[in-house]
Formats: C-alpha cells, structure tokens, sequence
C-alpha cells in the first residue's frame, strides 16, 4: 500500500470509528434518520459521527460523513442482513428493459422496504440524430431468476472508465443460496435455422456487436430496437450501420421479416431477431414460414449456485483489496454495494448530493470505505458527477416502520430522482 493510499485510508477508518463503535450498522442504535430529501441535513456532531434506525428485521438505514480533502461528504447506508430468513433483496426495474423509473416508484410498486439504483444505462444519443435513447442497462439483469437482458460491448458502454481487465459483463447479486456475490455473466445462445446454427450476439440490448444477431423478447418493452444496430465494438459513437435486417419468430417458425429494424411491444412468446451485417445477410436467408429456434441463457465465470437477481456495474473492491487502477482524482456523488461476512452481508451505499456535500469521493475513496465498513468486496454502480450521465441518479430509499411507503433518504443530484432502469430492492417478512 503507497503512503498516499495508507493515509486516505486511516481518514476513511477515523471516519468510520464512530460506525463501528455503533455495530457497523448492523445494531439496533436508534438514534435518529436522515431528514427526507429536499430538506438541508444537518451535518453530524463531527467527523465519523453516524445515526441509525431499524427499518425491518435484519435492515438497518444509517448515515455518516467522511472527511475528505475537498469537503465532507456524506454516506447513506442500508446493511441488510441476508442470514435473517424474513430479509430478501432483488431487482428493482420497470417492468422492461427498456423503461425507467425513479427508485421510491420501483420500491413502492412491489412493497420493498427500502432500495438503490443500479446500472449505467444509455441515457442520450446525441451522436446519432433520429435514433431513441432506450433507457436500458449497460450489464446483464436477472430477475427472479430469470435472464432479462446479457451485456452490451465494452466499447458501447455509458459511464466512468472501468478498472483494467474489467468487463461490462461484471455484475453483483444474490445466489439461491441467500449469498450476495460478484461475479461475470456471459451471454450463451444459439439459433437453429434449416440451413446454419448462429451464436446468438446478444440479448434484449441497445447495443450488439457488429456482424451479430440478437434476440429481443417481451422483457424488451416498446421503444424502438433501431439503436441496437448503431455504433461499433468499440465506439459508442460510430454511425449506425446501414445492414439491418429482423425476423420475428413464433411458435418456431418466421412469422414476419422487415428490413430496419421495428418498434413497438413484442407479443409474449415471440422473439424479434435482429440482424447487422453479415447478421443481416443470415436472417435474409430466411422464408415466412422457415423453423428457427432460439436458446440463451446467461452463465457464470465463477458461482455455480444461480443468481436469484443481478445487475452490472464494475466491481472496485475485491478479497479486501482495491482492484488496481481505480481513479483516485476525479470526485462524484456515487452509489456502490459492498459483501461482508462471506456473502451473508449486503451494504447498499450512496453518497448524499446536497450542495453541502456534493465534492463526494473518488472511486478509489468509495472502496477504502466499503472497506473500512467491513467489506471484502465492493462494487460501483450508477451515480451522481460532473457528467449528464449520472447527474441525478444517485439515489437511496428507505421506508420508516409502519409506513406505507419509501421515503428517499439522501439528496439526489440536481434536487430530484432521475428515473433508472433497475436498482437493487430491499424487502422483509415482518
């Protein structure tokens, strides 16, 4: 460890002496919330001070501010207790893919006591005119077990550069066996014609690799699959391609064929295939009528126990290292989850945007202190900076005991939720 990260470290665990004096928020200290958001916080008795409440069995909501070099900043922390049997966690998302919503409506909407945003998602397409921003996550998704979406290239990523080696096919989730974990999740397809047997490139995303053929299916939404076939395996911004070509599939067999690719909502139990390039000339082989049949499923480098739910993002903290090559410059309002007590533990984090606090912490600032609350591993997500991107997505909601709905917890970027396409749910059986 260089002295310049040694010191960091020792200001994050000062920061953090009062937390853990406090149980690492896995106590039952009452002792006051954060106001909601719009109100101006008022700052903590000192550096490190925290404030925790119970808000279900095995959740528990706390914040504490961490001195910093350019100011304070000011975590919010749901730890959830994953080894208590009335505690779950799952994805939070709209219903599709391709939709957003703010994280209180997604929480709110399946009864979740609390939550946080997740993925990057492709929020503009200001490099190509014409073409609808999807809205849709960056990394895989798994919901209830079941795949949504597989990741897009790396190159057609949104978002803060990744650490070295990193893929957007890095996600966080929680297995069948109740253990939140990281882990990559690649996409495995295959589609049967009468005549070749295609890999399949890609799963309900906005964006597939060149010369690929993906599958959109109901989970897809409405908005149209046209920015699929736009930019290249490395540039987001590349034109669109001009070799395009969808067939819809049916009870296996063609039952449509058009030459750009559509809109609108795909029937349950079809799939929509999308072509670019020499994808393209392999889906014009075939007729109205032709068998075709397609598979996929999403498979981990590593667990052999099934994700219940995952979502992507870039993993920052890892065996209870830092991965190399984390910025340790550029500031923001972020949003991260750590793992602690091999997998039994989840600590959801994000970082408060008021004026007061908006300086926030470096990526390399944001694992010294998943650290520093016991984490062995860590993982970035979507959050609030500099960039349009992720100017209002930090955000973390908490329902108090007996209400009836979440109340956002930390002050949002800009003043106000920005809808997302997934986070991450916190529910309990009281």
């Amino acid at each position: 460890m260089t002295r310049r990260r040694e010191r960091r470290f020792r200001t994050v665990s000062t920061a953090l002496a009062a937390l853990t004096a406090l149980g690492t928020l896995a106590g039952v200290a009452l002792t006051g919330a954060a106001p909601a958001s719009g109100a101006s916080p008022k700052a903590a008795a000192g550096p490190g001070t925290a404030r925790t409440s119970a808000i279900a069995p095995g959740v528990t909501y706390g914040y504490f501010d961490i001195p910093t070099a350019r100011g304070t900043a000011r975590a919010h922390v749901l730890d959830v207790d994953l080894r208590d049997p009335r505690t779950g966690v799952g994805l939070l998302y709209p219903g599709a893919v391709a939709a957003r919503a703010p994280v209180s409506a997604l929480a709110d909407g399946v009864g979740a006591v609390g939550g946080i945003n997740g993925d990057f998602f492709n929020i503009s397409e200001t490099q190509h005119p014409g073409v609808e921003a999807t809205g849709a996550s960056v990394g895989p998704a798994v919901a209830n077990g079941h795949a949504l979406k597989g990741a897009v290239p790396n190159g057609q990523r949104f978002g803060p550069a990744m650490p070295p080696g990193v893929t957007t096919e890095a996600v966080l989730g929680v297995g069948y066996d109740r253990r939140a974990r990281m882990d990559d999740l690649s996409l495995d397809g295959t589609i049967r014609t009468p005549d070749a047997r295609l890999p399949l490139g890609g799963l309900n995303q906005y964006a597939l690799p060149v010369g690929s053929v993906g599958a959109f299916t109901s989970d897809w939404g409405v908005v149209s699959r046209l920015r699929s076939t736009c930019g290249t395996d490395t540039s987001r911004g590349a034109p669109c391609s001009t070799d395009t070509h969808e067939v819809t599939v049916r009870g296996g067999r063609v039952v449509a064929s058009a030459d750009a690719p559509g809109t609108g909502p795909i029937a349950r139990g079809s799939t929509v295939l999308v072509g670019r390039e020499a994808g393209a000339q392999q889906l014009r082989k075939l007729s109205l009528g032709d068998r075709v049949r397609v598979s996929h499923r999403l498979v981990a480098a590593d667990s052999r126990v099934p994700f219940s739910f995952a979502l992507g993002g870039y993993p920052v903290l890892r065996d209870g290292a830092p991965l190399p090559g984390l910025d340790p410059t550029a500031s923001a309002v972020r949003t991260a989850a750590g793992i602690s007590d091999h997998g039994r533990r989840l600590l959801l984090l994000s970082l408060d945007g008021s004026p007061e606090y908006r300086g926030g912490l470096t990526v390399a600032e944001v694992a010294d202190t998943l650290r520093g609350l016991g984490a062995t591993d860590g993982f970035s997500l979507d959050g609030g900076g500099s960039s349009t991107l992720v100017a209002a997505t930090s955000t973390l909601v908490a329902r108090a005991p007996g209400a009836d709905a979440v109340t956002v917890r930390n002050n949002p970027s800009g003043g106000a939720e920005r809808p997302v396409p997934n986070g991450i749910g916190v529910f309990s059986r009281e």
